[in-house]
């Protein structure tokens, strides 16, 4: 264990004086925004539509789905899914998108990936084709070039889900962002890299690090807001977080627990029992930020049927 001298003595002094981290709940953030999506639906004249299209029957990404589906028909929006079996070409899989991208009534599209297919497909390529009006991912090079050129106002783009999510907490933790230092542990496209320049165009100061980074806890010790997305499990220890930051954890890893009948647990990329002795906000896992994405799918659909709606009124 990482765990130092400095911990121990937190741990302490936190029960002496009863201060603990705030818990930011993904799920109770994600129900005020399902509350506020069911009234915009209601005004719309059209039933948002996303199409959920998936290769291969990977178990994970059915339970994903099926949130999907579950929150878009609490809002009163429609989630179709697209099932194709595991013999799927990428010729095959272009067309489908195609048909989709051609089909007026769907508003949004997303691609679950990975994809569980026998043949090679070229996620990047399939990401693309997308139709850029209803990539409600906000994963295309032309979204992800525009939220690069700070077009974060959602009015040009669609931004991606998982950051814009942890936006959204790191707003319902009371902190400034604008002149805060932060710092983003994880570069991928999905929500490392968008969520820095999130940070950055909302006027933040921003370090990213990654596998190459040097002295890694003397950096994260700098942050006023942490985001960690690596995909390590409790790999961010509680002496790494200065007093009062605010730690947003989108990790989530099974790691054995012999308490558990299922013989394991869901954890973070953060030690939850350490660093929320030393932050001022945090968030769980399970119940942090993946209830967070998905509302945000569910957003960004919604947005893709208001924009379809005024595009053809002013036909």
């Amino acid at each position: 264990s990482f765990a130092s001298p400095i911990v121990n003595s937190l741990e302490s002094s936190c029960r002496q004086i009863g201060r603990m981290a705030k818990i930011i709940s993904g799920k109770e953030v994600s129900e005020e925004i399902k509350q506020k999506l069911k009234e915009e639906v209601k005004k719309l004249n059209v039933k948002p539509l996303l199409a959920i299209v998936q290769v291969g029957n990977r178990e994970d990404s059915n339970v994903y789905i099926r949130t999907k589906i579950k929150f878009a028909e609490e809002v009163g929006a429609q989630a179709k899914h697209f099932k194709l079996p595991k013999t799927t070409t990428e010729k095959e899989l272009i067309q489908q998108i195609v048909d989709l991208n051609n089909d007026d009534s769907v508003h949004g599209i997303i691609v679950q990936l990975p994809f569980d297919s026998e043949n090679e497909i070229d996620s990047v390529k399939i990401t693309n084709i997308v139709s850029p009006d209803k990539d409600v991912d906000g994963l295309s090079d032309l979204n992800a070039g525009k939220l690069l050129h700070g077009q974060v106002d959602g009015r040009t783009c669609y931004l991606p889900c998982t950051p814009n999510g942890c936006m959204e907490l790191i707003r319902k933790a009371g902190v400034e962002i604008a002149g805060a230092r932060a710092v983003v542990l994880g570069r991928s496209k999905i929500v490392g890299s968008p969520m820095a320049q999130l940070l950055i165009w909302n006027h933040a100061t921003v370090t990213v690090i990654h596998s190459k980074t040097k002295n890694i806890p003397a950096i994260v010790r700098e942050a006023d807001i942490v985001v960690v997305a690596i995909g390590r499990a409790n790999f961010v220890k509680g002496d790494w977080i200065k007093p009062g930051a605010v730690v947003i954890d989108c990790g989530i890893s099974a790691v054995p627990d012999a308490s558990k009948k299922s013989g394991q647990r869901l954890v973070g990329d953060v030690d939850f029992a350490e660093c929320k002795l030393v932050a001022g906000a945090i968030t769980p896992v399970p119940g942090g930020v993946g209830p967070m994405t998905v509302a945000m799918l569910i957003a960004n659909t919604v947005d893709a049927a208001k924009r379809h709606s005024k595009n053809k009124n002013e036909d």
